[in-house]
């Protein structure tokens, strides 16, 4: 029941975001501009569907690696998989100092999960197998298919309002014609409603990510105290906010840019006190 609540509400969540693509498309160019923007979204979703894993990973760096030149890492996920009764999925690495971590792909048969350079080097054993519960959790609920395709149109979106400044808008006296004060508030009001929206699809699943990575690993206060280190970690050693790594951000386990002031207000990932709080209440801890 839990999880067809979910899905029913991602749905919602996703055609809200579909909607204000049209809504956009109309207020800058009419009927012409509302099908054009509905064939641009219908390619935004196809591209997002089969190439998400490819984009962040490109986005990273990230490259592949053997059972032989990983065998712990290899042995980790092959466990959590078998437990869950789920294909192995391809592993990856990427040579940054950040710890961070993030699985990709639109289904567990085509999943891919990535671990930093930085977080191995950060993390004891324990703690790494129980992030790597939580990137399978994402797989296996199609979390980041959700996500992939959310931050895709909500780019869009933002560069439908950019588009705003260059495309002429017409008078509202003929009905085919777009409105200049809808345009304007599509320009200003669009990506702000986008990014509420992919907000609310990202923080949901992170915190649903947690408690079934923690059942999955059967160690919530490992990642707990995985989660309190790459914190940390990402504080001190920020990614640049380039934009490749933007539209890959929202799948890492931490917010990878400098937090802080409105910037946390809006952040896809919910606050890491309250993330920890919950874990340590599940493993029924008290301090």
């Amino acid at each position: 029941m839990h999880r067809h609540h979910n899905g029913l509400k991602t749905a919602v969540l996703l055609g809200g975001l579909s909607g204000i693509i049209l809504l956009a498309g109309y207020a800058l160019g009419g009927t012409t501009g509302l099908l054009i923007a509905l064939a641009i979204s219908l390619v935004v979703n196809g591209v997002s569907y089969f190439n998400s894993d490819k984009i962040a990973l490109r986005s990273m760096r990230a490259y592949p690696v053997s059972e032989a030149q990983a065998p712990w890492y290899y042995s980790m996920v092959r466990e959590l998989a078998t437990a869950a009764r789920q294909p192995m999925p391809r592993l990856y690495v990427s040579p940054t100092n950040q710890p961070n971590a993030f699985a990709t792909g639109r289904s567990p048969r085509h999943a891919a999960v990535c671990v930093t350079e930085g977080i191995v080097q950060v993390l004891e054993k324990r703690e790494l197998r129980a992030v790597l519960g939580h990137e399978l959790s994402h797989v296996y609920s199609r979390d980041i298919l959700t996500s992939s395709v959310a931050g895709a149109l909500a780019s869009m979106i933002t560069y439908l309002g950019y588009l705003a400044w260059f495309i002429p808008m017409g008078g509202s006296g003929d009905d085919d014609r777009p409105n200049p004060l809808v345009g304007l508030v599509m320009l200003i009001l669009g990506p702000i409603a986008a990014g509420l929206v992919q907000l609310a699809i990202s923080r949901s699943r992170e915190y649903e990510a947690d408690a079934d990575g923690a059942r999955l690993s059967g160690d919530p206060l490992a990642l707990a105290g995985a989660l309190r280190k790459i914190d940390m970690g990402a504080a001190s050693l920020p990614l640049p906010e380039q934009s490749s790594l933007v539209s890959t951000s929202h799948l890492m386990i931490a917010n990878p840019f400098r937090g802080g002031g409105l910037t946390a207000l809006f952040s896809t990932h919910p606050p890491m006190p309250e993330r920890i709080r919950r874990l340590e209440e599940m493993a029924g801890y008290r301090r």
